[in-house]
């Protein structure tokens, strides 16, 4: 508990004299209309992310009506203000390295101003994370309010989704089957509501993960953006935000180890993005609760996948909302989760999935005896290639890829990739190895480049998918036999810098591992070679904070400090 709310009372300006303050501070926000019973009610912060360079987070107005309805009706004063916002398609050159500049908005304006409690009004792939982590660090009470997935388009009979299915035409592009016209008008079909990407892409895994971790109301996560329950949902966090400011409900009683081995058991679960490892590792991280990638691939043993969603199923998150969202795979998971985690609503997973069970539509949403798959839909791999380990989203890989050795054929950066992927004269073959180095967290900021496409040679031939290498991210909403994370980075000394051209790899899925196959002695002599590493160029302002501080991808490429240990 932490008392007594303060009110606008609270984290006063310093001018030497507190009353000064306080009645300077009145002064002020008198100016605004408010009369002084409003000023005298428990402040409610809305940290918003909207901006002209964010489409997922368009319908914002309307939430924040919602949201006030509900701080209103409950006693309280609702005050929003904007923060960092993080456009995932609009950044330069990835969102992923301003996620930690974003925390750090969110952390210092709910530390700095007088709230009593936060609402987080987030959606889009990195937003979700940087609020949490931002949040939590602050130590106020606070519930995260996602905006909500999008509706599918319509392209000749067929339904559309952002992104995975951009993804699939753009590869028909590609491949020559489809002309300018038809992808142009693909394109006008693919984003037609606001909201995040209609898939169980990152944003939407992340909405389940907020959700299942209990920092989000029950229910909440896969309500679409435009539908009138998202607004529902807005004035009822808003009611609750008032009762947690009052109960002084800390992050930490929420955000346990247990309620984080929960959520990597739903992301397994979900099939969802491979994203989702780096992002809950960075939360957890901020609380100082560790989850070694070996759990993963513990927990993944007993987690089948329950959920039919693209990428790697065939159906939208407006049917999974219909189909019973996140407390159907909840009540299939039950006992193997910690029923005793506490969520934001004040009551304990146990005493959520007490109720009667709903309707489910088991098409989308299986019971956990007949899964659409018996183990988790992501794996973590180890070798002599990935000593820190890498991720590989198995659910969405080709199956008779898992157990392959192959060729390697190396890319030293994106722009090489940019400039020899669709050469005539690459030299590559289907059962080839694409190797894709200096793209990770301190050479390229881990961008989404691991989605290497198919050579252009080889995709007119009909080449569908082959196994992908980087130390890049890709988005959560593609598929393939891809490779991601590993660590440590070729920039930071990984071994991925000692790759050549004409290596074997071998990957297998069912020992974890991922293994170059060159001994020892090779590799020494090439280390002795190397070169001055890859990096971001940066002088000044905070691509310098980043490239000095943040960590691999193992540790969630959070800053070093602002983890719980401050980095020591």
């Amino acid at each position: 508990m932490t008392g007594e709310p303060k009110g606008l009372g609270g984290n006063l300006t310093d001018y030497g004299d507190a009353d000064f303050s306080a009645y300077l501070r009145r002064s002020f926000a008198r100016s605004m209309g408010y009369s002084s019973e409003m000023l005298r009610r428990p402040v409610i912060g809305i940290a918003t992310a909207a901006s002209g360079f964010n489409n997922c987070h368009r319908t914002t107005p309307e939430i924040l009506d919602a949201l006030k309805r509900g701080v209103v009706a409950a006693g309280g004063l609702a005050l929003d203000f904007p923060t960092v916002s993080l456009g995932e398609v609009f950044l330069n050159p990835t969102s992923m390295m301003y996620r930690n500049l974003m925390s750090m908005d969110v952390e210092e304006m709910i530390r700095a101003q007088p709230m009593d409690a936060v609402v987080l009004v987030g959606g889009c792939d990195k937003t979700v994370p940087a609020q949490l982590m931002g949040a939590i660090s602050a130590g106020r009470p606070f519930i995260q309010l996602v905006v909500g997935p999008m509706m599918t388009g319509r392209y000749r009979g067929e339904r559309l989704g952002a992104c995975t299915d951009c993804r699939r035409f753009w590869a028909r592009y590609r491949a020559g089957e489809l002309g300018s016209e038809e992808i142009e008008t693909v394109e006008g079909n693919l984003a037609v509501t606001a909201g995040t990407c209609a898939v169980m892409g990152t944003a939407s895994t992340m909405a389940c993960i907020a959700e299942t971790l209990g920092v989000s109301l029950p229910g909440t996560a896969a309500i679409p953006a435009v539908h009138a329950d998202r607004l529902r949902a807005a004035e009822a966090t808003g009611r609750r935000a008032v009762e947690i400011a009052a109960e002084g409900v800390r992050p930490e009683t929420i955000v346990t180890p247990e309620a984080v081995e929960n959520a990597f058991r739903v992301l397994l679960a979900l099939g969802g993005s491979t994203n989702a490892v780096v992002h809950l590792t960075a939360i957890a991280g901020r609380l100082g609760i560790e989850f070694a990638l070996e759990r993963l691939n513990a927990l993944g043993e007993t987690t089948p996948v329950l959920v039919d969603l693209k990428p790697t199923g065939v159906n939208y998150m407006e049917d999974f909302y219909a189909a019973g969202g996140v407390g159907a795979v909840l009540r299939e998971l039950a006992p193997r989760l910690h029923l005793d985690a506490l969520n934001v609503a004040g009551e304990t997973l146990r005493d959520r999935l007490s109720a009667d069970a709903p309707y489910v539509d088991r098409d989308v949403i299986r019971p956990a005896d007949e899964p659409f798959r018996d183990d988790g839909g992501l794996i973590a791999l180890f070798g002599n290639l990935a000593p820190d380990g890498a991720i590989l989203k198995r659910a969405a890989a080709d199956a008779a890829l898992m157990e392959t050795e192959g060729r390697a054929v190396v890319f030293d950066s994106l722009a090489d990739l940019a400039a020899r992927i669709d050469d005539s004269a690459l030299d590559v073959n289907p059962d080839d190895v694409l190797v894709l180095r200096n793209a990770g967290p301190r050479a390229a900021g881990m961008p989404e480049a691991g989605y290497l496409p198919i050579p252009a040679k080889l995709a007119r031939r009909g080449v569908k998918d082959m196994v992908r290498i980087s130390d890049a991210r890709m988005s959560g909403t593609a598929f393939g036999t891809i490779v991601l994370h590993v660590a440590p980075e070729a920039a930071a000394g990984g071994p991925l810098a000692l790759v050549e051209t004409g290596d074997r790899i071998r990957l297998s899925a069912a020992a974890h591992s991922l293994e170059l196959l060159v001994d020892d002695a090779a590799l020494a002599k090439r280390r002795d070679k190397l070169g001055p590493p890859a990096s971001i160029r940066a002088t000044r302002g905070y691509r310098r904070l980043y490239l000095d501080h943040v960590q691999q991808a193992d540790k969630g490429c959070d800053f070093d400090f602002l983890s719980a240990d401050g980095g020591r």
